[in-house]
């Protein structure tokens, strides 16, 4: 999958650009707050369908603008592509291929890419949430009916939990609402789960591989899914009634709390580098390791599935590698496409196909002959 052009109006500090991107290496280079980050926001919105550093769109807008618009143009093995996302007011508007979607489910999964950025660099020693949020947004590019078990579970768990609330406050509730709704949460809480599972033994072999690559062998990585239900099947059935056991028998608990404590809302991936847990253990050279074992695994598993590479967006992560893992991130471009944003140009070692050079929201490319 290659991305061709990026284009945008009113979108944060870019009045309005459109930029072609080469095949290889893409290097946006400029001072800090100038608009790079903007483009891979921008990009990255298609992949994920919503911003990776916002939380409402309307934080997207440019300042006294009404809306703002985005556009990418891409090819990969079907052909050429066009996606297309904008917003003024409160009108959204999606469209592929010049057509009107609804969902944003309908529009993941048309443009791959991986986003490797400093705040993934707290994977390892960061909460859980940040772990299962790694683990949503990747499996959400693999397999788009994630989106809604995900989503479905969510809104199942926000009912569950304000029945909890309303026993916690001593206010009558019809107990058979609250077996219902747990019920529902456990039957998508069973989906979540295996495809949790499935992804994270993928994920694992290539995570692997690179691990022992970028350590020369030294460094073994490994992934255990941490749950509070105690299977090892792969029966959904089971899984389901595992969830709804510890559902029940809970209760008295989750009343106290006000909320529902268990569930994949809840669990977490665990980290182990020889055999040692990297959260207690791990330094900060072994910590990026890690992450970028994980992010270049996430698109291999990509490429596995679809049969073609994402497009690779690294956004201000060069200056946090020292030179080793530097030189294996780019020593390893070739038949991929990387954008990178950086402050030093130098940054790329020599890499660079297109510099892109980015100014107060405005960019002029320049190609290596």
């Amino acid at each position: 999958m290659i991305l061709k052009k990026f284009s945008a109006r009113d979108f944060r500090n870019i009045n309005k650009c459109e930029i072609e991107f080469s095949p290889g290496v893409n290097l946006l280079h400029g001072n800090n707050a100038e608009g790079k980050t903007n483009v891979i926001e921008g990009i990255y919105l298609f992949s994920r369908g919503k911003s990776f550093r916002a939380r409402e769109d309307s934080e997207l807008v440019g300042f006294g603008k009404e809306g703002f618009s985005l556009s990418i143009e891409y090819s990969d093995s079907f052909g050429d592509g066009r996606l297309e996302y904008s917003l003024f007011g409160r009108e959204r508007q999606r469209k592929k291929n010049g057509y009107k979607i609804g969902r944003v489910a309908e529009m993941i999964g048309s443009f791959r890419s991986v986003l490797f950025q400093p705040d993934n660099l707290s994977l390892v020693k960061g909460g859980p949430e940040e772990r299962r949020s790694f683990l949503d947004v990747a499996i959400s590019q693999c397999e788009p009916s994630y989106i809604k078990y995900y989503s479905d579970y969510k809104k199942a768990l926000t009912e569950r939990s304000c029945i909890l609330k309303f026993l916690q406050k001593g206010m009558p509730v019809d107990r058979l609402e609250l077996d219902s709704w747990s019920s529902i949460m456990a039957d998508y809480a069973s989906y979540v789960y295996l495809m949790r599972i499935e992804y994270l033994k993928k994920i694992s072999l290539e995570a692997e591989k690179i691990m022992k690559e970028i350590s020369s062998d030294r460094e073994s990585l490994s992934f255990e899914y941490h749950s509070d239900i105690q299977t090892e099947s792969n029966n959904r059935e089971k899984i389901r009634e595992e969830y709804k056991k510890i559902l029940s028998s809970s209760l008295d608990r989750e009343i106290s709390a006000g909320v529902t404590l268990f569930g994949p809302h809840r669990e977490d991936i665990k980290i182990y580098i020889n055999g040692k847990e990297a959260k207690s253990f791990a330094s900060q050279g072994q910590q990026r390791s890690v992450v970028l074992s994980m992010k270049l695994a996430e698109g291999a598993v990509i490429k596995e599935k679809f049969g073609e590479e994402p497009v690779y967006l690294f956004d201000d992560v060069l200056s946090e590698l020292d030179e080793k893992r530097k030189k294996y991130l780019l020593s390893g471009s070739f038949g991929k496409q990387y954008i990178i944003t950086s402050c030093d140009a130098d940054e790329c070692m020599g890499y660079a196909d297109c510099i892109i050079d980015v100014r107060g929201g405005e960019y002029v490319s320049s190609y290596r002959k």
